[in-house]
């Protein structure tokens, strides 16, 4: 069975040059875009935004790198990485973050590791002081 499992994580999923869709896109697997998504997108895997794609939406995911255009904002909870080509406009909550020179970026960055573990199915790590909270 868990050969099973794994063999489903390795799954990539394309979305082509010359696609658009509108309305949320919901998987477990990793998804490229080259093409045009207007809607959420929401995955445990990686996000790829090719140099052609574009997201007017928000993004969930584990890690991401965007080479093309994201509109909404993005939540990842590892590593988002804007290459040169890229624009982002709106705001990011993420563990980590990194930057390419002549990325373009508008809006708020988070880089808190509670804020960016809730965003890929897990729950947030708790400290020994929240503990200690009554409830």
């Amino acid at each position: 069975m868990a050969k099973i499992m794994e063999a489903e994580n390795n799954v990539i999923n394309q979305i082509g040059v010359g696609t658009e869709i509108t309305g949320d896109v919901s998987t477990n697997s990793d998804i490229r875009f080259d093409g045009i998504l207007t809607g959420n997108l929401k995955t445990r895997g990686k996000v790829v935004i090719g140099e052609t794609g574009a997201v007017k939406g928000e993004i969930n995911c584990k890690n991401s790198v965007v080479e093309g255009k994201v509109e909404g904002k993005i939540s990842v909870a590892e590593l988002l990485t804007l290459k040169a080509t890229s624009t982002l406009t709106g705001d990011i909550v993420t563990r980590r973050l990194a930057i390419e020179p002549g990325a373009k970026f508008s809006g708020n960055c988070n880089m808190s590791a509670e804020t960016s573990t809730a965003y890929a199915g897990k729950e947030p790590e708790k400290s020994a002081e929240d503990s200690k909270k009554p409830k």
